[in-house]
């Protein structure tokens, strides 16, 4: 199955963008930060690092939801780390993406396979990852990492 995704951007000024992503959808605003904008809405790495920590999220949750386990709330936190390449350009070199969930390890009878799968299922993440290195870790309720 092959699907289509589109939205339209207008530029409101300098460097902000709306974000309209049709239907009854809320617009945003995107923005560079300083220098070059106002900082007035996301920048597109804040806008990356969302798309790609609500989906590794969400692929987590789903794996979780497959085996028929309750992961309780999940908090994740995604970082870049921006820097200059070979010919001085700033580009995203590699994401973070730390997923919390409220559950105690122990009791997810299915963990292993859930940590193994969820990356997988992530339809954003997964693409993502082939260009830009990205380190995926999972701590439980009591602060375990259970994986990275």
């Amino acid at each position: 199955m092959t699907e289509t995704h589109s939205i339209t951007l207008r530029q409101v000024e300098n460097f902000q963008f709306s974000h309209d992503y049709g239907g009854s959808k809320p617009t945003l605003i995107s923005d560079e930060p300083p220098p070059l904008g106002a900082a007035a809405g996301p920048s597109p790495v804040q806008l990356l690092l969302s798309a790609v920590g609500s989906c590794m999220s969400s692929s987590f949750n789903f794996a979780m939801k497959k085996f028929r386990e309750a992961p309780g709330a999940i908090n994740t936190t995604a970082t870049a780390t921006v820097g200059r390449d070979e010919a001085n350009h700033l580009r995203v070199q590699q994401l973070e993406i730390a997923i919390h969930f409220a559950a105690e390890a122990a009791s997810v009878s299915h963990l292993a396979r859930v940590l193994e799968q969820f990356e997988s299922f992530c339809t954003v993440g997964a693409a993502v990852a082939r260009g830009i290195p990205t380190r995926v870790t999972v701590t439980d309720g009591t602060g375990t990492m259970v994986k990275g």
